[in-house]
């Protein structure tokens, strides 16, 4: 029930941040350009399996893109404010269908299953 949820978590957040993007007319070409790049944190799996963990982490956490929602909203920066829904789209996305934050033994090993 606990892993359904955390599904269903994550499809919510994907909803959400995209009802908000579109809500703020933001661009939807820079949505689809954009709506993988944190999945470029795996690069850091070239060096390690720790590293690449670590770096992936940081990228696949609510905590930095939120805080850059806050701030981009906060300071009339639109920008940041698109950023941090792109980015929370696919923190989102990656939940809802079962990739979570890695651990340092392999990179299928997730909070959420083997993946």
């Amino acid at each position: 029930m606990a892993k359904v949820l955390l599904h269903l978590e994550g499809l919510a957040l994907f909803g959400v941040a995209v009802a908000v993007y579109a809500q703020q007319g933001f661009s939807w070409w820079m949505f689809a350009l954009l709506l993988l790049a944190p999945d470029l944190a795996m690069l850091g799996y070239l060096i390690s399996v720790p590293t690449g963990s670590v770096v992936y982490n940081l990228l696949h956490t609510y905590a930095l893109p939120l805080a850059l929602a806050a701030i981009g909203y906060g300071a009339g920066w639109l920008l940041g404010l698109q950023l941090a829904l792109i980015w929370l789209a696919h923190i989102g996305m990656d939940r809802s269908v079962g990739y979570g934050l890695k651990y340092p033994t392999h990179f299928k090993d997730t909070h959420l299953a083997r993946v």
